[in-house]
C-alpha cells in the first residue's frame, strides 16, 4: 500500500480513518482473505501517526471480525466463513478438506471427572458415573475454529486422551480403539458472545460471538461413545444442515 496520510482537523479521529482505509482494502481485494497487515510499525509511517493509534485501528477492525491477531505473529485479514456440513456422519478433517483447507487439532487438557447430569443423559451413564473429559483446540489452516469439551464413557475410552494427543483427530483416536466408524445422533445449535478466555484461545477481539453445538455421537450399535460441546468463532464457519442419510463425500476418511 502507498503512503498516505490521515486527515487533521476533519471531525473523524486518524485512529477512524485508518480502520475505515484498511477495511476498504480488504472489501476491494488489495488485502487477500488471509493475509498478513503490515507491521504496527509500517502502518504507522504510511498514515503518519503514532503506533497507538494503529493499536486503535486494528482493535476496531478485529471488534468487527475483520482481522485476527495473533501473539507474536502479528495481524491477519480473517479468512471467508468455511462452509461446514452437519450429518449423519460428520467429520472436522473431511469437511476442511472439501474445501482446500488443511485440519489440525490439539489436545489442551484432559481429566477424569464425575458425569453431570446432562453428560449422563447423552452418554446413557448414571450420574456421577466416570467420564473423561477432553478440552481441545481445532484449527483450519492457521486459524482456530472452534474450542471443544469433549466427555467419553470410561473405562470404555480410558485411552483416548493419548490417542488425540497424538493424532489430533478424534476418528483416528477412536480407530485406535476399536471404533471404526459412528454417527450422529444428535446436534444442538445455539449462539452466546465468548467469554475471556475463549476469546484468547480463539484469537478473537473479547466478546465476538460464538456459535454453541452440542452433540452425540454413537457407535454403528447405536451406543453412545462422545457427547461434545464445541465453540466455534461465529464469523470463521457457516453450518449447511444436510438431510438425514446425505453423507459429506469423503467423510468415510479420518
Amino acid at each position: 500500500m502507498d503512503s498516505r496520510q490521515v486527515q487533521r482537523g476533519g471531525g473523524l479521529a486518524a485512529w477512524r480513518q485508518i480502520a475505515d482505509a484498511l477495511a476498504a482494502d480488504i472489501a476491494a481485494g488489495r488485502l487477500v482473505s488471509g493475509a498478513r497487515l503490515p507491521a504496527e510499525a509500517d502502518l504507522a509511517g504510511q498514515f503518519g501517526v503514532n503506533r497507538h493509534t494503529v493499536r486503535r485501528a486494528l482493535a476496531a477492525l478485529a471488534a468487527d471480525g475483520l482481522v485476527r491477531a495473533t501473539q507474536g505473529r502479528g495481524t491477519f485479514v480473517e479468512a471467508s466463513p468455511l462452509p461446514y456440513p452437519l450429518s449423519r456422519r460428520t467429520r472436522f478433517s473431511a469437511a476442511l478438506a472439501r474445501v482446500g483447507r488443511e485440519a489440525s487439532g490439539a489436545l489442551l487438557a484432559s481429566e477424569t471427572v464425575a458425569a453431570s447430569a446432562a453428560v449422563a443423559e447423552a452418554l446413557g451413564l448414571a450420574e456421577g458415573a466416570p467420564a473423561l473429559r477432553l478440552a481441545t483446540l481445532s484449527r483450519a489452516d492457521d486459524a482456530p475454529l472452534s474450542l471443544a469439551y469433549t466427555h467419553v464413557p470410561l473405562p470404555r475410552f480410558a485411552g483416548l486422551a493419548a490417542q488425540y494427543g497424538e493424532s489430533g483427530s478424534f476418528t483416528r483416536a477412536f480407530a485406535a480403539l476399536g471404533v471404526n466408524d459412528y454417527t450422529r445422533a444428535s446436534t444442538r445449535i445455539g449462539a452466546r458472545m465468548s467469554r475471556p478466555e475463549e476469546a484468547t484461545l480463539l484469537e478473537l477481539a473479547p466478546g465476538r460471538p460464538l456459535l454453541v453445538v452440542d452433540s452425540v455421537n454413537v457407535d454403528l450399535d447405536g451406543v453412545p461413545i462422545q457427547a461434545t460441546r464445541s465453540l466455534f468463532a461465529a464469523d470463521r464457519v457457516e453450518f449447511e444442515i444436510r438431510n438425514p442419510g446425505q453423507a459429506l463425500p469423503g467423510s468415510a476418511s479420518p
